[in-house]
């Protein structure tokens, strides 16, 4: 009864349940799509999106975390380890030995020495001692506590110790990257969105020049082919307009793709570039705060503990050992000589003393090593360095660069309305005033171009900077 409620018309409601919760979240990922179509996004967000949905962020987390916990794992070596441990074994020997009898003198002890008593003498009857070895096993727990390891364990634990750090400025790195990424990939919708404003400005001013010469050809004041002429720029800008729509496009996708959305998810995005620090100082001498140049950095101290604990092997090794546990075995006279628990402890001193140079050499070779390390960072500064004098070189260049191309965009702009009204005025030729609308459209472009590169090169100068 209980089961036919669960059943409409033969089919089970457990039949079907995967096949609902699948449905469900399709929908939810649909609707989650269409909740960010219906908003624009700001930058914070597609960098938000862009951390959360990241493999390689995921990815540098999830190594940071296993670092963790090999440190923790690390630094357990500092205290006592207790096993459960068992011995068995079987022995085949056995054997007999008789001791002599005879009469022995009887005295007493007196002030600590032996006086036997004159003429009294005892006898002793020989004995015969019967011993089999046979099973043995033991069991018990065993404690050992390191007192001394030449400096091994605590090398070890420091160098998992510069490993969190280092996976820690890697996860930097990569999160670095990833929010280069995302402004970029923002910055070309942004572009491409700047673009296509370009040309329906470009495009709205020839319909508008299409519709007076058509009026002026109407009334016998213009040729025929003026009309022609400012079709064919109309045809060409419509040629740009459709190239700037499939850039958005394409713009839009890739930043989709960056920020973790379907790659058909209509989003929107502000119409202006984030905005870029003017009073962003440049500098070009130091690099400390990249997350590249502390790897480096714990790349060489890590390299240094390793010396440490291969010199470690050439020192003592002293260590505490205790067990209580229970042991049987080895028969004397057909009776059991070992059959209870019992306490044992000591200590175990290794020292080395000569082992064909196998020692001598791990540590030459741990040595060049941290040389390599040292040398590796240095090398690797003067190019982050260089790399950094690049992106300051960038932002200064793309900030003269924008400067020009607002200069030559007014300029540009007032030669087209003077062409246009020189033109209205029949003292220039139409194709005149098509070369300064055209030379104004190139101005605009170039001018969004110039902010584009600047956003670019800020970023640039940013990330190079550790910042």
């Amino acid at each position: 009864m209980k089961d036919s409620m669960y059943k409409v018309q033969g089919i089970s409601i457990r039949d079907v349940a995967p096949f609902v919760v699948c449905l469900l979240l399709v929908l939810l990922k649909g609707s989650v799509a269409e909740v960010w179509a219906q908003e624009t996004l700001s930058i914070g967000q597609c960098r938000e999106l862009a951390l959360r949905n990241n493999k390689e962020k995921q990815s540098a987390a999830l190594s940071t975390q296993a670092a963790r916990f090999t440190m923790k794992s690390t630094r357990a070596m500092f205290f006592p380890n207790l096993s459960l441990v068992g011995l068995g074994v079987y022995d085949s020997g056995d054997g007999s030995q008789s001791i002599q009898g005879g009469m022995l003198p009887v005295g007493s002890v007196a002030t600590g020495s032996f006086v036997p008593a004159a003429g009294n003498v005892a006898y002793f009857p020989g004995l015969e001692l019967d011993y089999k070895v046979g099973g043995i096993y033991s069991g018990g727990l065993m404690l050992k506590q390191p007192l001394y390891m030449g400096g091994k364990i605590r090398a070890g634990y420091q160098m998992s110790r510069l490993a969190v750090s280092l996976y820690e400025q890697g996860e930097r790195m990569t999160e670095a990257q990833v929010l280069q990424r995302a402004d970029e990939a923002y910055a070309k919708v942004v572009h491409a969105q700047e673009l296509l404003l370009v040309a329906d400005k470009y495009h709205a001013l020839l319909e508008e020049l299409d519709k007076n010469v058509e009026s002026a050809v109407r009334h016998g004041l213009r040729m025929e082919n003026d009309r022609l002429k400012v079709q064919v720029k109309l045809s060409e800008v419509e040629l740009q307009q459709r190239r700037a729509q499939n850039g958005i496009r394409l713009a839009t996708m890739n930043l989709c793709h960056v920020i973790g959305l379907p790659l058909n998810t209509e989003v929107k995005v502000s119409s202006e570039y984030p905005s870029v620090d003017e009073a962003l100082t440049l500098q070009t001498g130091d690099v400390s705060a990249r997350p590249e140049f502390a790897m480096l950095d714990y790349q060489t101290q890590i390299a240094n503990q390793q010396v440490k604990a291969v010199r470690s092997e050439m020192l003592p090794q002293l260590a505490l050992l205790a067990k209580y546990g229970y042991t049987h075995g080895i028969e004397f006279n057909n009776r059991t000589l070992l059959d209870g628990w019992n306490f044992a402890g000591g200590v175990t001193l290794s020292i080395p003393l000569y082992h064909f140079g196998e020692y001598t050499n791990k540590l030459k070779a741990a040595k060049t090593k941290l040389q390599q390390s040292q040398t590796d960072m240095a090398n690797k500064k003067e190019l982050m360095l260089l790399e950094l004098a690049k992106a300051a070189n960038g932002v200064d260049e793309s900030r003269l660069e924008v400067s020009l191309a607002e200069k030559t965009r007014q300029q540009a702009e007032e030669s087209m309305k003077l062409s246009g009204k020189q033109y209205e005025a029949g003292v220039e030729p139409l194709s005149d005033y098509l070369e300064a609308q055209a030379l104004w459209q190139k101005a605009c472009e170039a001018e969004v171009g110039a902010h584009f590169q600047l956003y670019l090169s800020s970023v640039e100068y940013l990330r190079a900077a550790g910042r």
